[in-house]
This record gives C-alpha cells, structure tokens and sequence, in this order.
C-alpha cells in the first residue's frame, strides 16, 4: 500500500483545512487508515481512525468536534476535515494503513509522508 497525504497548508486560528490521503495499491476498503501527527521534539500523536468500511470513527479528545474524518472508498481517499484550527495544532500530519481501528501508531504497517499544518494565532 502507498499512502500519499496532501492539503496541508498554512492558515490562521479558527480556520478549517482538509486533508486528504490517497491509497494505491490496495483498495481503502481492505484496511483501516489513521490519522497522526508530530510536532517538533515531540512524539507522534494519535489525532483520529476509520474502519475499513468507514462505519466506525475514533478520534482523540484534543480533536474531537472539531476533526472529521472520512472515507471515499469509490476514490480510493481518506480526508480530515479540520475546522476551529488552533496554534497547537500546527505539526506533521500523517496518514497510515492498519488491518483495525486502532489509536497506536507500532500498530499500522504502511504510512504516507506527511503534510505539514501550520496554524497561526
């Protein structure tokens, strides 16, 4: 599976930005995918999941009403919709492929290489 993550960007506090993470290789149906980013000097973090089919959604407290995510598995793309940005939310984003929804990045086997999202207060 290739992950290739784009619509990153920089934009001010309040303002909303989609992501969108595009798989080859394999159908989006066949794997769940994640949402993660990284500040500099700080750990990966855990922002949001969809399952294979797209029923089911997890996200992190610090994102959660705010960060969206869904799947379009006809295009074969995920997207993150982001609203209400915030300066702490500037960092990384990455998308990943794992076999279950899951919020533990050693858990997902395939990763796109990152946007990077810059929020300005």
């Amino acid at each position: 599976v290739q992950l290739q993550a784009s619509g990153g960007g920089l934009v001010q506090a309040g303002d909303s930005l989609r992501l969108s993470c595009a798989a080859s290789g394999r159908a989006t149906s066949t794997f769940a995918v994640g949402w993660f980013r990284q500040a500099p000097g700080q750990e990966r973090e855990f922002i949001a999941a969809i399952s294979r089919a797209g029923g089911n959604t997890l996200y992190a407290d610090s994102v959660k009403g705010r960060f969206t995510i869904s799947k379009d598995n006809a295009k074969n793309t995920v997207f993150l919709q982001m609203d209400s940005l915030k300066p702490e939310d500037t960092a990384v984003y990455y998308c990943a492929a794992s076999p279950l929804i899951l919020p533990t990045p050693s858990k997902y086997n395939y990763w796109g290489q990152g946007t990077q999202v810059t929020v300005s207060s």
